[in-house]
Formats: structure tokens, sequence, C-alpha cells
């Protein structure tokens, strides 16, 4: 593990591995983010996954985080079972996810197998798991797991991403994010438009990373990750992009017309 300084304090590192392996029911420890898929830079933290069959009591996590860090937050439920802390030592913040194995399991099961699609980022979780640098698997769980998804890109999931948002973006009868934006720019509703705006921009890259067959990076650096990496963009695919986030825009519409035309054309 050769990033952000930690090798420089890989002892201090291993030991609180080893403190969240040793914590009952715990399956699987592993690193994530983008320390894992290597698009990290200085203002990254270091994700870390813990896999588990039963909750971790919340009082066993905070022994081992105030053993290393003056300034933590532990039980933080605002986006799932968590903790995040600042690693004195190692001058670098942690942020530890705690994970269900069967509910992980469902959503691999879910996506892959079954080839159910989302609302955007729907193989965000498999670009996860494919990455995870694995520091602790009990009888090779999370290998296994990824090992199943080593496979080819499925066509009926590839074709479930693009008609599910497509319909969303603007092809439903009703209540189309495209609907909702024009309802939200005749009310001249800046923040109706930009929260839309978003969801569309959501089932846009979905659309686009399963056209490509590329698994969903996530939320971050996404204009720079489609382009290095998707062989099929869509016509004038960043200066919409940029055009469309400036708000408010009297072509906002316009713009969505023409995103929506040069998608369609790579389909």
């Amino acid at each position: 593990m050769d990033f952000l300084g930690i090798v420089k304090n890989k002892n201090i590192f291993d030991e609180i591995m080893r403190e969240f392996q040793d914590l009952p029911s715990v399956r699987t420890v592993a690193i994530g983010g983008s320390k894992a898929d290597k698009t990290c830079d200085n203002l990254s933290d270091i994700d870390i996954y813990v896999f588990f069959e039963k909750d971790v009591d919340v009082a066993e996590r905070e022994k081992i985080v105030k053993k290393y860090s003056s300034k933590y937050e532990v039980g933080g439920e605002y986006f799932g079972q968590g903790d995040e802390f600042f690693v004195d030592k190692l001058n670098c913040q942690l942020d530890v996810m705690y994970w269900n194995v069967n509910w992980f399991e469902n959503i691999v099961n879910n996506v892959w197998f079954k080839h159910y699609p989302s609302n955007g980022y729907t193989t965000a979780f498999l670009f996860t798991l494919k990455n995870f640098e694995i520091i602790f698997d009990k009888n090779n769980w999370l290998l296994n797991l990824q090992n199943s998804v080593k496979t080819e890109y499925p066509k009926k999931l590839k074709e479930n991403i693009i008609k599910r948002n497509m319909m969303l973006m603007k092809d439903k009868p009703f209540a189309s994010y495209y609907e909702q934006i024009e309802k939200a720019v005749k009310r001249n509703d800046v923040v109706s438009i930009n929260h839309r705006i978003s969801a569309f921009l959501a089932s846009y890259f979905d659309v686009i990373f399963a056209i490509n067959e590329l698994l969903h990076p996530g939320e971050k650096r996404l204009i720079k990750y489609a382009k290095d990496n998707c062989k099929n963009l869509p016509q004038d695919f960043e200066e919409n992009i940029n055009k469309l986030l400036v708000q408010p825009n009297a072509d906002t519409l316009i713009i969505l017309d023409n995103i929506i035309k040069n998608l369609g054309r790579i389909i």
C-alpha cells in the first residue's frame, strides 16, 4: 500500500486494520474509493469497508477509533453505518463504512445477474467491488464475489439501464426530468431546476457508461472519467454539460434537447 504517506507508517495502518478484522462477526475488511482505483489526490480520504454478518456495536467501534484519533465522529448514520476519524500518526482521515454481507450480495445479484436497473448509478456498487483492495477476507468471501462479476457486461443489463434512464430523462409521458425542469424554468425556480438537472445527469451518465459497457465510477470526476475511458461519447459531451450547469439559463431546455438528441445517436 503505497499511497499518501501510509508507507511511512505502515505498521500503524496495519494495526488499525487488524483491530477492525478482529471485531465480532466481521467477514472482510477492504480498501475502496479513490485509493483503490488509483484516482486519489491530496484531498482524498482513505475509505475502509468492513463487512459484517451482525451489526458491530458502536461502543466497540469507538474503542478502536479513540486509540488513534483526537478528532473523530463515531456512529454517524447519515449515509449508512460509518465512522470518520483523523489518524494522528498517519496525518490522514479514514472513512469506515460497515456493510452487511447479505445486503451487498443481494445488490450484486440483483444488478449483475438479474439485470435490475436503477435511477442512475446502477453499477456503482459493482465498480466499488471490482476495485476493492482486500486486506482481510474470511473464506475468500469478497474475492469470490469479485470474481463472479469478472464476466462480459450483461447485454440485458445494458438494455435495461438505457431503457429506464432514457425514459426518466424525457421519454416518460408524465413527470420526466425534462418535464419537471421545464416547469421549474417557467416558475423561475432555480433550486428546483438544479435539483432536477442533477437527477437528469445521473441518468445521463448511467446511460453513457452502459453504452460503453463500463461500470459506473460513482459521483466524482465523471466528465474526466468518461473522456478517459469511454470509446463512444455524445457529440458536444463536455460543452453541453458545462452550459447546462450555468443557471439561471434561458437556453436550458434547448441544451437538454441537444443532450438527449446526441445521446440517442450513439445508442
